[in-house]
């Protein structure tokens, strides 16, 4: 069984780290695919979706060409959950966005799950 440890924030950077590099590797819908729980939920300015819209949003998306993460924070919820707060940068061509990012993990089948993420522009 994985359980939380003192090296919580890495473990969780860790994990936010494999899901952009999918994205940036246009493997994204992939990723994720694995990498959520059942029932996950992304909350979007105006919009919450579920896993199905979520990895359909993925698939059709065109990769970004860079990101980059700032500002972690985690947030402990009992021995088997956390949420990774953040502030991204990311490039698609000419388009960058900031954005402030939760993500919550829990852990599921023995491995760290997405169940819930939210974004907003920073």
């Amino acid at each position: 069984m994985t359980e939380i440890t003192d090296d919580l924030p890495a473990r969780l950077m860790h994990e936010e780290h494999a899901g952009w590099r999918a994205i940036v590797e246009g493997r994204g819908g992939e990723h994720y695919q694995r990498a959520m729980t059942r029932d996950a939920l992304m909350i979007v300015d105006g919009a919450a979706f579920g896993r199905d819209e979520i990895l359909t949003a993925m698939r059709s998306a065109p990769p970004w060409d860079e990101y980059h993460l700032h500002e972690p924070a985690v947030i402990r919820l009992g021995d088997r959950a956390g949420i990774l707060v953040y502030r991204a940068v990311a490039r698609r061509g000419d388009d960058t966005v900031n954005l402030r990012m939760s993500t919550t993990y829990l852990i599921e089948g023995g491995s760290w799950r997405v169940a819930a993420h939210q974004q907003t522009a920073a």
